[in-house]
């Protein structure tokens, strides 16, 4: 899709006009203007041109201004909010003005299903060995962990370009061109006398950790728009930080007065705590989870480094305008561990509340009157917050909670994907999320009654026992009323919903079983035609698969089809495909694969 040609369209007003049509006709959704101004400075190579802290749990710095969304469905050109399902009908707006050939955050939108409903070119009868496959492979000085994104017709230098943004774990992030493959700029986010951190012989993050969580995008904010990533370094003492950049999209430079320091404290006599007090130690903690945009806050969930030293469970907010820190939540307080990862994806928000798994660690199973732990304990457990001032306003946690945990069966070890609006047989509509872990169970739970904690039973919609062989290690997706769910060792499995409950025996699956750590699925479609599931193998060589959306059985093709020509090496683990305007994306050890037709 191109930009609009007549001479008096302003694309930023014309963002300003859809959000604000949006507020006033949509009954019962959520969505907030962008704005903010940019600033600051910072250096590129190649074409480009050159916080807050907490005290007792009250934060201090910063504050919201506007914020934005993305995804939906489209309108004249560009996006104004829709929905998550394949129809576009939901309670829940997911977006900023943009094209909708956009991909601005990790799996597609804030529901995290996965979704790319504007895809033209690739169809069931072209993607396949003859005609379809490895077009080009962007280089990169370190692995990519990070989902790749996309821009559409971004003017950058007066030409308008689609852009493909990729980030390391050398700390370096990359734009370019995704027509050409022409690099278009590069940045490294490493401090003078500084390196990207080392790895404490991870397996997960090897040789190094720079950049590991996917960055999020806002088209609006700022002079050219914003991508904003967190980098973690080494400086030359020894000590370790986390910053918060916000990168003009057009440039790479630092703007909105970035980078900001991450810095924190929280009330708890926790692990590591001193005299009632929690002080986050960046030695101890990794920013792995993707980051997520609402309501002009940056949200970051931190895991530990390594699973080594004491460490808690910590959310963080960020003025998106500011880079301020604007609020701090810990969820394990009084306990240890609780960290939040979920094999790299990000929270999901129906635009006013954020939805959070965490991983194994302490759960107080002592509860007030209202069904909460009275020590602010929440490890294992999946939580509704309250975005801007984060707090846990309802959550799950299964009855074997403290055996899962002690176990180390970590329930965060797969992120949440939050359904459309779905009916009863009854004529009930319910608000539906759906979550599994490493214990071979999918969950869905009722946003509006979660069911908290009971020894006795799971008091939630729905619990799916022997639908999985495997655990999960990633997120599902979702595409025309079918969940789809891959496991470790287990087929990728096509779960239709039907009066708001999942099926428990998989419609189709995969002829492809898939080794650790599972597969995480995306779909491109063009609306309700042509659905196609995409996912990516690990493996000492990576593949790239397609299947079929309406018959997973029906594999329409794989990387390794025609010998060597469209393999890129080692595959990569918790790689999510990201399609865009005909080409799949899929991040490898040393850059990003490029599939499309040849």
């Amino acid at each position: 899709m191109q930009r609009p040609q007549t001479g008096t369209f302003n694309p930023r007003v014309w963002s300003r006009v859809c959000e604000w049509l949006a507020i006033v006709f949509v009954a019962g959704f959520f969505l907030s203007c962008g704005g903010g101004s940019g600033g600051g400075s910072g250096t590129a190579s190649g074409s480009a041109a050159g916080g807050g802290t907490t005290s007792g749990g009250t934060t201090s710095g910063g504050s919201t201004s506007g914020g934005t969304t993305s995804g939906g469905t489209t309108s004249g050109g560009t996006t104004t909010g829709g929905g998550i399902g394949s129809t576009g009908s939901s309670s829940m707006v997911m977006g900023t003005t943009a094209y909708p050939t956009d991909v601005l955050m990790h799996h597609n939108d804030l529901a995290r299903t996965g979704q790319m409903l504007a895809e033209t070119t690739l169809t069931l009868a072209n993607v396949n060995s003859a005609s379809f496959g490895k077009v080009a492979f962007l280089a990169a000085d370190g692995r990519v962990d990070a989902q790749p994104l996309f821009v559409t017709s971004l003017p950058i230098g007066g030409t308008s370009h689609d852009v493909v943004y990729v980030a390391t774990e050398h700390d370096s992030v990359y734009a370019y061109d995704a027509t050409t493959f022409a690099q278009l700029w590069k940045v490294s986010l490493v401090g003078s006398g500084e390196t990207p951190s080392d790895d404490f012989s991870c397996p997960d993050f090897t040789p190094e950790i720079g950049i590991t969580s996917t960055p999020v995008i806002d088209r609006n904010r700022g002079t050219n728009g914003v991508l904003y990533a967190v980098a973690m370094t080494k400086d030359s003492s020894g000590a370790y930080h986390h910053r918060l950049h916000a990168l003009d999209l057009t440039t790479g430079a630092d703007v909105l007065g970035g980078p900001t320091e991450i810095a924190a404290t929280y009330p708890g006599n926790g692990a590591g705590s001193v005299n009632g007090l929690i002080t986050f130690n960046p030695s101890s903690h990794t920013e792995r989870a993707a980051l997520t945009l609402v309501g002009g806050n940056i949200y970051m969930g931190w895991t530990s480094h390594c699973m080594s030293g004491a460490y808690t469970g910590w959310l963080m907010a960020y003025s998106a305008d500011t880079l301020k820190q604007t609020s701090v939540l810990n969820i394990t307080p009084n306990g240890s561990q609780g960290s939040i990862w979920m094999a790299g994806s990000g929270m999901a928000s129906d635009g006013t509340s954020i939805y959070v798994v965490d991983g194994n660690g302490t759960f107080g199973t002592t509860l007030n009157a209202q069904g909460f732990p009275i020590d602010g304990d929440f490890g294992n457990s999946l939580m509704k917050l309250s975005s801007g001032n984060l707090q846990v306003t309802d959550y799950f946690a299964m009855d074997n909670v403290v055996a899962e945990a002690n176990a180390d069966n970590d329930f965060g070890s797969g992120g949440v994907m939050l359904l459309p609006d779905q009916t009863t047989t009854g004529g009930v509509v319910k608000h539906l999320a759906v979550a599994a872990g490493k214990d071979n169970l999918i969950y869905v739970v009722d946003r509006d009654s979660m069911g908290k904690f009971s020894p006795t039973a799971n008091n939630i919609w729905q619990v799916l026992t022997g639908t999985l062989a495997g655990g999960i290690w990633g997120s599902p997706a979702y595409y025309g009323g079918v969940v789809y769910y891959g496991g470790w060792n287990d087929n990728l499995k096509a779960l239709p919903v039907s009066g708001a409950f999942l099926a428990t025996t998989a419609a189709s699956k995969s002829p492809t079983t898939f080794a650790y750590p599972g597969a995480t699925p995306a779909v491109s479609a063009n609306g309700t035609s042509n659905g196609i599931v995409w996912v990516a193998e690990n493996g000492t060589t990576g593949a790239l698969h397609a299947y079929n959306a309406s018959n997973l059985g029906n594999e329409l093709y794989n990387s390794n089809q025609a010998g060597a020509r469209d393999q890129w090496g080692a595959g990569n683990k918790f790689i999510t495909p990201m399609i865009a305007r005909g080409k799949v994306y899929v991040g490898a050890t040393n850059g990003v694969a490029v599939f499309g037709l040849l």
